[in-house]
């Protein structure tokens, strides 16, 4: 499962990427916090701006061990920019979200559900940007908070 996970996210990484001739793209590393079984996580993002100030964000989300539980998250988020300057933006989140649970016995959970949030950015460089989310995840039994905190490169 998590294979067929891993190859669906780089596939659609790599359509995103075949496709996208206009417009900032960029690719993100960040650590995250999701409320729900207070599990820390280490995500991968690719952001396109298919039109001037909005983008697309397919994101992959993989939570470390805790309360024996370990779980990911395959993410499909949109962005609307608001840029107060050249350097620092804010942006409302919507998305659509997979979450698979795992204990350590047992069967897994899987929850699809939706995003909705609020993100800023900095601009460091025109290479380099630092970003902080914050999102509320709505899924069956299983509604969070998660917290963003990374850096992207532009190219």
């Amino acid at each position: 499962m998590k294979k067929f996970l891993f190859v669906s996210i780089i596939a659609l990484l790599g359509i995103f990427s075949m496709n996208a001739e206009k417009g900032e793209k960029a690719l993100g590393v960040q650590f995250d916090y999701a409320t729900k079984h207070s599990m820390v996580g280490l995500g991968l993002n690719f952001q396109y701006e298919f039109i001037n100030n909005f983008r697309v964000e397919p994101e992959f989300i993989y939570y470390f061990e805790s309360e024996g539980l370990d779980a990911f998250n395959v993410n499909l988020n949109f962005h609307y920019l608001i840029r107060t300057s050249n350097k620092f933006a804010i942006y409302p989140i919507a998305g659509f979200s997979f979450a698979r649970i795992s204990p350590k016995v047992g069967d897994g959970v899987n929850r699809f559900g939706a995003n909705i949030g609020l993100g800023s950015e900095y601009a460091i460089n025109d290479h380099f940007a630092f970003y902080v989310e914050e999102r509320f995840q709505i899924l069956k039994d299983m509604n969070q908070s998660v917290t963003c905190l990374g850096v992207k490169y532009k190219f």
